[in-house]
């Protein structure tokens, strides 16, 4: 009697540093990376309503590849899978409005494509043309947004050429870029209310990889600021599971176009007020202050409830949310802060 044949397991390819000279390249790298496990485009960015009012608004598209058989033909197989979160922040609300999506790639629904950013979820879509300018449109529970983000400076490939290293092991990697001081305008509509205007700024992040966690991290603090002077900064730290620091990096880009990289023995996330959740109880560092180098930022919530519980769609519940950020006490820059791995250890 002849066995069954079995479905090949996958074959990721790895992240690995880059040959000398060569970078990131554009605009192919804005588009998907099927081959390798995981990725995600990732907008996050404040924006003032008409009546002057600060909302906090964020979009992530995942693409993943799961476990099945590549050569498996049927259009029902589930080569990519696509997942989309939304988020909007708003202190009026008393805590984080958010909605999830998730399904299979096909048949003209869902889809990340090669090339450049084209990324849709049903009625959910990124995508960025020609010029640079990328349109957010999505309904989500509660709100809907209709965003166009227009670039006014230039790629920031993070780490080292745009590979970034998340671990001692060299093999826990993302290739990673950023495009931060977006300008921001659109509308945001409440369900049941009239589109309010807005404008503002956002920051983009695109990573991808085949093996992001170390086997011994239990998550990430991580944060991207556009800097009221025109710079950006980011910052994370890999958390391991014995509550230590696996690895650290952060780039700043300051408000001449100098780049600065932080190694993780010069970057810091130490905690300055911690709120816990009502849902999870799970105790995030809302409050924390960043050092790079001799240079200290203190980062404080917009709200304190910005929890995102996405166990439908990613498995994960993790403390996402917009931020102002202080410099020697003077307000500097606002962005958003991430903090994975608190409720239970990260899983990818």
């Amino acid at each position: 009697m002849t066995a069954p044949a079995l479905a090949a397991p996958p074959q990721y390819p790895p992240v690995t540093p880059l040959p000398p000279g060569q970078t990131l390249q554009f605009p192919r790298d804005f588009g998907a990376h099927p081959a390798y496990k995981t990725e995600w485009w990732y907008a996050t960015g404040w924006v003032k309503t008409p009546d002057g009012k600060d909302l906090g608004y964020q979009v992530t598209f995942f693409r993943a590849a799961p476990q099945h058989d590549a050569d498996n033909p049927s259009q029902f197989a589930p080569h990519q899978l696509i997942i989309g979160h939304a988020a909007l922040s708003d202190p009026a609300a008393g805590k984080l409005q958010h909605d999830q999506r998730s399904a299979r790639e096909g048949f003209g629904l869902a889809y990340a494509k090669t090339g450049d950013t084209d990324v849709k979820l049903d009625d959910w879509r990124m995508v960025r043309a020609a010029n640079g300018v990328y349109h957010v449109k999505l309904a989500g529970s509660g709100f809907t947004l209709d965003l166009t983000l227009t670039p006014s400076q230039s790629v920031m490939q993070q780490g080292d050429r745009g590979f970034s290293r998340k671990s001692p092991d060299p093999l826990a990697a993302s290739y990673y870029y950023s495009e931060p001081q977006l300008h921001t305008t659109g509308a945001i509509t409440r369900t049941g209310g009239k589109p309010l205007a807005v404008t503002g700024v956002t920051w983009l992040d695109h990573e991808w990889s085949s093996a992001y966690l170390d086997p011994d991290a239990a998550g990430w603090d991580w944060v991207g600021i556009n800097l009221d002077d025109g710079g950006a900064l980011m910052a994370f730290h890999m958390r391991s599971k014995t509550g230590g620091t696996l690895w650290a990096h952060a780039t700043w880009r300051d408000a001449s176009g100098k780049i600065t990289h932080y190694a993780q023995d010069q970057v810091s996330f130490t905690p300055q007020r911690r709120w816990r959740s009502p849902r999870t109880n799970a105790e995030y560092p809302v409050a924390t202050q960043l050092a790079t180098g001799d240079v200290l930022w203190d980062i404080a919530p917009l709200q304190d409830d910005q929890e995102l519980d996405s166990r439908r769609s990613t498995g994960a519940v993790y403390w996402e949310g917009a931020v102002k950020v202080q410099r020697d006490g003077i307000q500097a820059g606002k962005g958003y802060l991430e903090l994975t791995g608190y409720v239970r250890p990260m899983k990818l």
